[in-house]
């Protein structure tokens, strides 16, 4: 159902059938919490880490002698009006000859963990509307505790905004420094660059949370991604790149480019 919630309750077209939907969400909610259906895990980690270029060098520890690894990013190469910068990711990351010791964090969560055995009975039961209404509310959930996650990593973990006071609203809104990109969306568009972050963080061994060939998540209901912390750092669309930025790509990434070429596929100009 298109529409905004809580308006959509309302909508003179939809509204009743949105109300039921939104009333089963609640019954069956109430449901996963008392007879604990789902069971959720996450893991954080924070590494040192300096930009080169558009690449992020993560070392091993603080004395920055030797890198961990190295995560590749992409810029925009969309034409912009005038003292308007092509975004990367790597912008908002110290670069190494700064001298400014800087970090990156890095995070999976699920919620997700036990889904199977219901989704098994609903299936028994033929009850298909029962088994998409319980993958869309661990889905919602993974998002919620990505969410909530973020929140203690600003205030407590990382701490790099202790003081903050942000209501239901403005979180929604993205109003707290710093971000949270995923491996795969519009700012960081490369689904293989998850295999670093599920390394750095053993997060199979810490979340039961795999990584299937072609880099989805599993169970689904998973939501992993970057920590940026910087006051600047904003959420931003790599668009279409052009076989120069392709080529050095793969170079930096030590494949072969018709490789990343595959991976890259719908970012490409043809």
């Amino acid at each position: 159902m298109a529409g905004s919630y809580p308006k959509i309750l309302d909508d003179k077209v939809i509204g009743t059938q949105a109300r039921e939907l939104f009333e089963d969400a609640q019954l069956m909610l109430k449901k996963i919490i008392s007879e604990e259906w789902l069971c959720a895990r996450a893991v954080v980690g924070f590494f040192p880490a300096n930009s080169d270029g558009d690449d992020v060098v993560v070392y091993t520890d603080e004395t920055r002698a030797h890198k961990k690894e190295t995560l590749h990013h992409l810029r925009q190469q969309n034409v912009k009006a005038p003292g308007r910068p092509n975004y990367c990711l790597s912008d908002f990351i110290a670069p190494v000859d700064s001298g400014i010791a800087d970090y990156i964090g890095a995070f999976a969560v699920t919620t997700g963990i036990g889904i199977e055995q219901k989704l098994h009975e609903f299936e028994q039961d033929n009850d298909d509307y029962s088994s998409i209404m319980l993958k869309a509310l661990a889905d919602r959930l993974a998002e919620a505790f990505a969410e909530y996650m973020h929140q203690v990593v600003r205030k407590e973990y990382w701490g790099y905004a202790k003081d903050e006071t942000h209501e239901a609203k403005q979180l929604i809104n993205e109003a707290y420094q710093g971000i949270r990109p995923a491996p795969g969306y519009p700012a960081c568009p490369d689904h293989t660059e998850k295999g670093k972050l599920f390394e750095l963080l053993n997060v199979t061994e810490h979340t039961t949370i795999e990584l299937t060939e072609s880099y989805a998540m599993y169970p689904a209901s998973a939501v992993s991604g970057w920590y940026f912390s910087h006051p600047e750092s904003q959420y931003f669309n790599v668009g279409k790149i052009d076989k120069d930025q392709l080529q050095d790509y793969a170079r930096r990434k030590g494949i072969a480019e018709e490789v990343a070429e595959r991976w890259l596929a719908a970012h490409l100009h043809h």
